[in-house]
């Protein structure tokens, strides 16, 4: 596929006018663009991680947060 002809310029201003969800998705898209090549173990670690903080928030360690809310403060922070 060849370059559309289209500036940088042009695309950061798009870009930043999108959504907060289509921004963050976008960012995965380039992210992954750079680095195809993915650990085969980042999945496993991952996974081990989440059932990590789901027994520590059933042991009653750690607070559920809303998601509404965790996006929320992402989106504060990053404005």
């Amino acid at each position: 596929m060849g370059r559309m002809d289209i500036s940088f310029d042009q695309v950061q201003r798009q870009a930043r006018l999108l959504p907060f969800r289509e921004k963050a998705m976008l960012a995965r898209i380039l992210v992954e663009e750079l680095d195809p090549e993915t650990d085969e173990d980042v999945e496993q670690l991952w996974l081990a991680e989440s059932r990590r903080r789901l027994d520590a928030y059933r042991r009653g360690e750690i607070e559920a947060v809303p998601g509404d809310e965790v996006m929320a403060r992402l989106f504060a922070k990053f404005q």
